[in-house]
């Protein structure tokens, strides 16, 4: 691995680091008509979406740590920043001592990048040539790349098809090649942005354990992005929660948890409730602190929840129940729950749920 001496305790470190994009809005025909002397306001044309505003983070060497929001809340452009695809407006990031903005070529030679969906990887070579391919990109010496190539197809169980053309390939095994091309180099640090997307929950697993490996036996810096709250709960040791291009909490995931009491929280599974659920239990609860609804899918058996934190909770609960009976809801059960990252994520930011759910606050 390539080490700068000259780094600190922490591997990667974000200062003040924020994205705008600009969007031309379209002028259209009329704007070329404009009468003489009209003069455009400057910048009124322009849409402004602020990615990231300001961050700043810690990350220790050696830690496997999380970056978790929904969709849009900034994730994917916090990794584009630290591994200098997109150059930051405002601030910087330190990547194992090195400066994006500065010293970009030893930042590059410091990290590996996986994302989700992967598709920059060469369908029509198989996995061996994938890798050789790229180790000739980063002018690896050529006598320890065959043997560098074998150990990862080794690490990541591939060997046995190592000779197989990657459109042969399913998903998931696609994937293990991506982080294998990322590893090529031995870079300290590895940023994984949505590394499971896409993958059934077999092969996530998979990953999620070379994941922890790379981290706990290797000793490599992580920085895993996901919108999967079970994924980070299970494998960070700290999680940072962004929303809005924004950090809104950093812990580790216990304490944070521990932001929800267990007291606090009542979920409500059931078939058929009504569409706007949360509104029509507000009045009933008026004492907590959230109402929200996440759909399930009943064509596949699976009830919707409904959640309610904060507060009186738990006193609530027979008012609760008779209340959706009398909308024809079907109720299956009713659960006092331990607090997940989910619940911790909607008490601090009252985000949209991937599962179609909103939040009441």
């Amino acid at each position: 691995m390539v080490y700068n001496k000259n780094s600190s305790v922490y591997s990667i470190q974000t200062i003040n680091l924020t994205k705008v994009f600009k969007k031309r809005k379209h002028k259209g025909i009329f704007w070329f008509m404009k009468k003489k002397g009209k003069k455009e306001t400057s910048g009124s044309s322009d849409e402004v979406t602020v990615a990231l505003d300001h961050v700043n983070s810690e990350i220790r060497s050696g830690e496997l740590f999380g970056l978790l929001g929904p969709n849009g809340a900034g994730k994917t452009t916090l990794v584009k920043c630290l591994s200098t695809i997109l150059i930051p407006d405002e601030g910087t990031a330190i990547i194992n001592g090195f400066d994006i903005r500065k010293q970009t070529p030893f930042v590059r030679a410091s990290i590996g990048l996986v994302v989700g969906g992967e598709r920059t990887l060469y369908w029509k070579l198989t996995a061996r040539d994938n890798l050789m391919y790229f180790a000739s990109l980063y002018k690896m010496p050529r006598g320890g790349t065959k043997e560098r190539v074998k150990e990862l197809l080794a690490l990541m169980n591939l060997s046995d098809r190592a000779d197989e053309r990657l459109e042969d390939y399913s998903t998931g095994m696609r994937q293990k090649i991506a982080i294998a091309r990322a590893l090529l180099h031995d870079p300290p640090i590895l940023l994984l942005d949505e590394p499971t997307l896409g993958l059934d929950p077999t092969v996530s697993r998979q990953i999620r354990n070379q994941i922890r490996e790379l981290c706990k036996k290797e000793g490599r810096t992580i920085l895993l992005a996901t919108h999967y709250m079970e994924e980070a709960d299970e494998l960070c040791d700290r999680i940072a929660i962004i929303n809005n291009g924004k950090i809104a909490a950093v812990d580790t995931p216990e304490r944070l948890k521990a932001m929800v009491k267990e007291t606090e929280l009542v979920e409500v599974a059931c078939y058929n409730p009504p569409h706007d659920a949360e509104n029509y239990l507000r009045p009933l609860c008026p004492d907590v602190e959230i109402i929200t609804l996440v759909r399930g899918d009943e064509a596949k058996g699976t009830p919707s929840r409904i959640k309610i934190i904060g507060g009186n909770a738990e006193r609530h609960v027979g008012t609760v129940v008779d209340a959706l009976r009398k909308k024809n809801a079907q109720i299956t059960s009713v659960n006092i729950s331990m607090p997940t990252l989910e619940d911790v994520f909607i008490k601090i930011t009252g985000a949209k749920l991937a599962g179609g759910g909103t939040t009441q606050q």
